[in-house]
């Protein structure tokens, strides 16, 4: 099946909130789930609609640095590998953390392009913000930049315009994309992402792929050990990929080592598994993260993937209540998706 727009997707209802008895809201999506070599084994919906991977590139976007051996020349940490790959809350670990990996590699705060935000620790307390100005070091994507400033510094770039298209250190993260998930550099549908970087959209079985690839235990013929390097970081470090009371820090810690998950904006999940070779992907139509938890925890289940101690762990996100602002329970959100066996 060819890819299709996510405006003619055969989306299908994968998660519902209710009032009362009654079904209030729908969130629509597709699934894909793949095993190593890409062949669709479960799928929901459009397995192959046209997704921007959005933050779940970010490992693949990491690779071109621990390839080329930066890991070992600034001599990251393990939690700063996984900050390469965060979406992360802007605490004061994550801050640090970012601030120490600019140091390493001979950077500053202001070579960062990422622009800022109120740091995300606030929204997972429940907190109100304090105003602006904030830090370019809190913004949840800062890692990802600390370590695309790294490899200009390693390779001789220009850190200038380290963003633009063209620069070899996109060139280079294009060709990792490529790579993992199996779709020709030419055929990649190029966007900016909320950071400003250049991010690509693949089918979403392509994202499902290019997880599947980063859980698998062994080497990489061009890559080498570098997914493992930040497979294994991520998976150990989840607290650095995502923050307290987000979800990929929920679900790698349910996973307890068997999980490489990592969020995108506007609805979108994706998940290795190393026990199983499988790589999920998964698309919310209407990008809320509302939606994406239950279908997340009700995929994870479909597969028979959920221990006792799993469904324990994730039993808050995946049948999450709803309440009004006084508190009182009006309904709640839960998955309803199908996944069919291919």
């Amino acid at each position: 099946m060819s890819p299709t727009s996510a405006a003619l997707a055969a989306h299908v209802p994968l998660a519902v909130a209710t009032r009362g008895p009654a079904v209030e809201s729908i969130h629509y999506g597709s699934v894909a789930v793949v095993d190593r070599s890409g062949r669709l084994l479960y799928a929901a919906g459009d397995p192959h609609v046209l997704t921007f991977t959005r933050s779940a590139l970010k490992p693949v976007q990491a690779l071109p640095l621990v390839a080329a051996g930066g890991v070992e020349k600034f001599r990251f940490a393990p939690e700063q590998v996984a900050l390469l790959c965060a979406s992360h809350s802007g605490e004061p670990r994550h801050v640090e953390a970012v601030a120490d990996m600019l140091a390493k590699s001979g950077s500053f705060e202001a070579d960062l392009q990422c622009g800022t935000h109120a740091p995300g620790f606030y929204e997972a307390r429940g907190d109100v913000p304090p105003p602006p100005p904030y830090s370019s070091l809190a913004h949840n994507c800062s890692g990802k930049h600390a370590g695309m400033l790294a490899y200009c510094a390693m390779c001789g770039h220009s850190k200038a315009d380290y963003l633009s298209f063209d620069h070899p250190l996109q060139q280079a993260i294009r060709a990792a994309v490529a790579r993992f998930t199996d779709v020709p550099v030419s055929d990649l549908v190029t966007g900016i992402d909320g950071c400003s970087a250049p991010n690509y959209a693949v089918p979403l079985s392509r994202l499902a792929l290019a997880y599947a690839r980063l859980a698998a235990p062994g080497a990489d013929a061009i890559y080498d050990g570098a997914p493992q390097t930040v497979a294994g970081a991520m998976t150990a470090h989840p607290e650095m990929v995502s923050g307290e009371r987000r979800s990929d820090l929920a679900l790698m810690r349910a996973g307890r080592g068997d999980w490489l998950t990592k969020i995108g904006a506007e609805g979108v999940q994706a998940i290795g598994t190393r026990s199983t070779g499988f790589g999920i992907a998964i698309k919310i139509a209407d990008g809320q993260k509302r939606g994406l938890y239950p279908a997340i925890v009700g995929v994870l289940d479909a597969l028979g993937l959920l221990d006792r101690v799993a469904v324990d762990a994730l039993q808050s996100w995946g049948h999450p209540e709803l309440r009004n602002y006084r508190g009182i329970r009006t309904g709640d959100v839960h998955k309803v998706l199908v996944l069919d066996k291919c």
